[in-house]
């Protein structure tokens, strides 16, 4: 295969793409197709990507296909784990992966993806500072922006940012209240045993218990994304002892087991994605995010070209669709957020002020959400201020995934 990232057939579509841009081409999907897209011919390349079903969902293909006039476009459904396997055995199958940013580390040292140059993005200048700018408050490799860049000067992306959200604890209302909810001991409290959840991935896990660990004296970690490999002992042996004393219902691994396992009341307090509360609450049952008093947990799904692909013109306005504003209207009315705020100028008015403005919902009901409803959690600016640590590939992964199988095989 052609690395099409140094080919001169490449290089010479991207000046022709950047010139169009130049003389006022418009914004990118924003109008009925992008000079982008226009300028790069994409009739001939098709767009195979995988990853979460969060992101990989084939309405947003499918307008991508129209929008691009791209040739085709396939998407397969993967948890990361599985994916990242495919995208290291050196699989040709697909030309991205829609990876999340704790996993770059893994996957960037051994030359299997190529990053984006951002000046062939045309909406990144409406990125949010999360994504650009580090907040003094962690260490810049503890931070979504400390992982997606592959150069200091901020000119190329291993991951192009798409989705990101802060994660905290899911719960019935009708049986905890808000005081004993909004803290992530309450996944562990003996109170709710055989009636709580917890997620399969150990990178959630261990940062969980963690938290829960340093409320309750246990442990004082500073950073629960990157914990020693004797902090991660301690927190096996919590995990293990709650485990064997039946603390947990399920160990939930999959958006629509966490729905159902929520929904018919199997679970009342777990670990989980707000979209999946809103699943809930939109069959009528009763369910609530935590604000939990610790923390929220912070991650970022985006896209990364797999080096070598034939369609790298493809992947990248696959990167910056996502960036264009209407695919960031579908996957935040589940309840994530966009990375630029192009979504603003794309999302009717009212629901933008419910979804990122902390406003009440206007309107009549729709999918559970009541006039007057606000979102859990409130703003986007009042969540993020509320983030006890990033999501990063810890650098004692392979011991945290020794410890997660002692875990499994108690």
């Amino acid at each position: 295969m052609v690395d099409q990232s140094i080919s001169r057939r490449n290089l010479l579509k991207r000046s022709v793409a950047a010139t169009a841009l130049a003389l006022g081409g418009g914004t990118p999907f924003l109008n009925s197709r992008s000079a982008y897209a226009a300028a790069m011919d994409l009739s001939k390349e098709q767009l195979r990507t995988i990853g979460l079903s969060v992101t990989v969902q084939e309405r947003i293909l499918a307008d991508f296909r129209t929008e691009s006039h791209v040739g085709s476009t396939t998407g397969t459904a993967a948890t990361f784990p599985d994916a990242q396997t495919k995208i290291l055995s050196g699989s040709s199958d697909f030309d991205c992966w829609e990876t999340i940013g704790e996993r770059l580390p893994a996957v960037t040292t051994t030359g299997k993806i190529t990053p984006i140059a951002t000046k062939s993005l045309s909406n990144w200048a409406n990125i949010r500072d999360t994504f650009t700018k580090a907040n003094p408050k962690w260490p810049r490799k503890a931070q979504i922006v400390g992982q997606i860049w592959a150069d200091e000067g901020q000119t190329k992306l291993w991951m192009v940012p798409t989705v990101y959200n802060y994660d905290s604890i899911g719960y019935n209302p009708d049986v905890l209240s808000a005081e004993e909810a909004n803290t992530w001991t309450a996944i562990f409290d003996k109170k709710w045993r055989g009636r709580s959840g917890l997620n399969t991935d150990p990178l959630i896990a261990f940062g969980q218990a963690i938290l829960a660990m340093n409320s309750l004296g246990l442990l004082d970690v500073k950073n629960p994304g990157n914990p020693s490999a004797k902090e991660m002992d301690e927190a096996a042996k919590f995990l293990i002892a709650k485990k064997k004393d039946g603390q947990f219902r399920a160990l939930w691994g999959d958006f629509g087991e966490l729905v159902n396992l929520l929904a018919s009341g199997e679970m009342v307090v777990c670990d989980a994605w707000q979209p999946a509360v809103m699943a809930v609450k939109a069959q009528g049952k009763k369910c609530k995010y935590a604000v939990p008093k610790e923390g929220y947990r912070a991650w970022s799904i985006g896209v990364s070209p797999i080096k070598g692909t034939p369609n790298l013109d493809a992947v990248t306005a696959y990167a910056d669709y996502w960036l264009s504003g209407p695919p960031a209207v579908t996957v935040s009315e589940q309840g994530y957020y966009s990375p630029t705020t192009n979504i603003e100028k794309a999302m009717d008015p009212d629901k933008y002020a419910f979804w990122y403005e902390g406003q009440p919902w206007k309107g009549p009901e729709w999918r559970g959400i009541k006039p007057g409803d606000l979102r859990d959690g409130g703003s986007l600016k009042e969540r993020a201020s509320k983030v006890a640590y990033w999501h990063q590939w810890p650098d004692e992964y392979d011991h945290l995934t020794q410890k997660w199988d002692e875990f499994l095989n108690a």
